[in-house]
């Protein structure tokens, strides 16, 4: 099958590459002329594990391409997936310019069926907006071309983003035509030759499949910081309600985990994005409003502790950062705690020494130089006053705990992700804060 995935961030990226892992011929196009070449080079513009080598096998192979141009590309491709951004709008809502615009492309130059294939995150509606976008460019040509449109929302996880696509535990389309489905079984049998698990639906419910899952996951996690953050005023320790209500099969043990705030490309924009979809049709998402206030609070836990524990006294405060990602396994900032935390710690004149193993670019090109970027986890230490856990890096778990004790000049460990063991720390000197115990 020849594909073309418009948008090459980390979703269109992902997707050509794995289709391409199972045969298929894939051109990636974007706009940005320097993306594009640096892929060509092999160049990959974000960290995800095992990707690099599947793009570099299939580029190799001949089966994957990379291009500017969606109009040269056209008359080759049947299936165009466009996975462009939809960054939210100042009211929250989703931009569709750059989804729309790649429909506007498709209808000036298609000149034979098309299926196109929303892949990006976009509300209940868009498809309708897409086909009349094509729709408008083919009357302004005066041609009749037959076209389907499709909704193929994502969910994969960034650091576990390959494995989530070519083996999924469902894959959701919504279509409109017997065609389209046909293709898209077509497209997906190879992932999943066994167990056939597509979902098929209508386009709008797919539409808001999407936006429900992730909804729903980043409501578990405000609901167990809430709980956290009651367990310390009540004595109780979150760590033990954790296992005591996920032990319900009802519930389960899945995204039951205080910390300190939840971030990423997801999360955040889909939560407001269904709050404004509701409020243009006239409905108030409560639920979702409060997720999303409990979220902010808890992006500022960690400094309040820090605020706590020296009373105010923070100006000249030396405080060492453990993690900037939002999540481990990428080098995603989108949102992040980190930054909340950073420029809180500024503000109150503290000097920020941060170490992450892959996010320091990321870092700086968010937040230039006005933090020290650490070269390990034992650098950043050096005569902090605190050290705050952000990220839950694998590495992090059994530092040298003796180490860490001479380098700082105050043994103040604030852990935002529950990893460390407070009996064990406390024998060994240190002032132990995390979320919920």
């Amino acid at each position: 099958m020849n594909i073309a995935i418009v948008g090459t961030g980390y979703v269109g990226l992902v997707t050509g590459t794995c289709f391409a892992e199972t045969g298929a011929n894939v051109t990636c196009i974007d706009v940005n002329e320097e993306k594009i070449e640096n892929l060509k080079k092999g160049i990959i513009p974000i960290y995800e594990p095992g990707l690099e080598d599947m793009v570099l096998k299939n580029v190799k192979a001949g089966r994957l391409h990379f291009s500017t141009s969606l109009a040269d590309c056209l008359d080759q491709v049947e299936i165009i997936f466009s996975a462009v951004g939809t960054p939210p709008d100042e009211d929250g809502s989703a931009d569709l310019k750059y989804v729309l615009e790649v429909a506007r492309t498709i209808g000036r130059h298609m000149n034979q069926y098309k299926l196109v294939v929303t892949k990006s995150t976009v509300p209940v509606g868009t498809a309708k907006k897409v086909k009349a976008a094509i729709q408008e460019e083919l009357d302004k040509r005066g041609v009749d071309i037959e076209f389907d449109v499709a909704s193929n929302p994502e969910f994969l996880k960034e650091g576990n983003a390959i494995d989530d696509f070519m083996s999924p535990d469902r894959v959701v389309v919504g279509v409109e035509s017997e065609r389209a489905r046909k293709l898209m079984t077509k497209l997906y049998k190879p992932f999943m030759l066994v167990n056939f698990r597509v979902i098929f639906m209508d386009i709008p419910s797919a539409e808001m499949t999407k936006y429900a899952a992730n909804s729903m996951l980043a409501t578990r996690i405000s609901f167990m910081n809430d709980i956290a953050n009651l367990c310390e005023l009540v004595g109780a320790d979150v760590n033990m309600v954790r296992d005591g209500i996920g032990s319900d099969s009802r519930i389960g043990r899945k995204f039951l985990y205080a910390g300190c705030g939840y971030g990423g490309s997801c999360f955040p924009k889909d939560v407001k994005a269904l709050i404004k979809t509701a409020e243009q049709n006239g409905y108030d998402m409560k639920v979702l409003k409060a997720v999303e206030e409990v979220n902010e609070c808890q992006k500022s836990i960690l400094f309040d502790k820090l605020y706590k524990h020296f009373e105010g006294d923070l100006k000249g405060k030396t405080i060492a950062l453990w993690g900037l990602a939002f999540k481990p396994g990428t080098d995603d900032m989108r949102e992040a705690p980190s930054l909340v935390l950073i420029e809180r710690l500024k503000a109150a004149g503290c000097n920020v020494r941060a170490f992450d193993p892959v996010a320091i670019g990321e870092a700086k090109r968010r937040i230039g130089d006005s933090i020290y970027y650490a070269n390990d986890i034992y650098d950043a230490l050096n005569e902090a006053d605190a050290l705050m856990l952000v990220t839950e890096w694998k590495e992090f778990r059994m530092p040298n705990w003796s180490i860490i004790r001479k380098a700082m000049n105050h043994p103040v460990i604030i852990d935002g992700r529950n990893i460390f063991d407070s009996h064990d720390l406390t024998e060994q000197g240190f002032t132990y804060y995390c979320i919920g115990r």
